[in-house]
């Protein structure tokens, strides 16, 4: 990564948003571009880039509008590594970082995808999950006796982009399968093997089969059964 990227950010939760619009359009020009009643984070030769560093439950009306004439690429950070750094509401004084224990996946995408699963059909649509390695501030404001428990995240810093995984078609969606799962399985299998919530799981497998990657293959006692419906080449 270009090193003048790797210092942007001051604690006010954008500096993760205004490091990927710089780094997949450095034109300024070609940045914040009004389409319709919307503006889009980036309109270029290749279509419109939305950038995505919060929920998606806001993103499905700008969508109804960009896909009409444009293609779309929503890109969608992950912090595969994060070192926390917590700030005292009062002094703002800042600990030293320290490195998350957590490890973050593409499959947390599916957290999100739920509120646009109806428009992730559209062909001239892709998703691009961006793996990065950050620091992420956030103050000492929370419920918990340490303050942490439902603190407010601050601003998430970029150090490096670790790995880029895209979504173009229905077969793709193989890459955010966890490695392991059987063929026919159920949403608590789907857990297992991806170290997910349970809220993920089954976000992501009403996500998969909801884009046809997945299909539901019978019962298991009162659980879902499920298989994998993604062929080498499938559209």
């Amino acid at each position: 990564m270009n090193e003048k990227h790797a210092g942007i950010g001051t604690l006010n939760e954008r500096s993760l948003h205004a490091f990927l619009k710089e780094y997949y359009e450095p034109r300024e020009e070609n940045r914040e571009v009004k389409v319709g009643r919307f503006v889009a984070d980036i309109l270029n030769s290749n279509g419109i880039v939305e950038i995505q560093t919060r929920g998606f439950s806001n993103l499905k009306k700008k969508l109804s509008v960009f896909l009409e004439k444009h293609e779309v690429t929503v890109v969608y950070p992950v912090a595969k590594i994060k070192r926390l750094v917590w700030v005292d509401p009062v002094t703002g004084e800042a600990t030293r970082p320290r490195l998350s224990p957590k490890e973050g996946a593409a499959s947390e995408i599916f957290y999100e995808l739920i509120h646009i699963k109806d428009q992730l059909g559209a062909t001239n649509l892709k998703l691009k999950i961006v793996l990065l390695e950050l620091y992420e501030y956030r103050v000492l404001d929370g419920w918990s006796r340490d303050r942490k428990k439902g603190s407010t995240r601050k601003d998430r810093v970029p150090v490096s982009i670790l790995d880029e995984v895209e979504i173009d078609c229905t077969a793709d969606y193989k890459k955010l399968l966890p490695q392991g799962l059987p063929e026919i399985f159920t949403v608590s299998d789907f857990m297992k093997n991806s170290h997910a919530s349970r809220t993920l799981a089954q976000r992501a497998v009403n996500v998969l089969c909801s884009v046809g990657a997945l299909k539901r293959a019978g019962k298991k006692g009162r659980a879902y059964l499920y298989e994998k419906n993604i062929e080498k080449g499938a559209p």
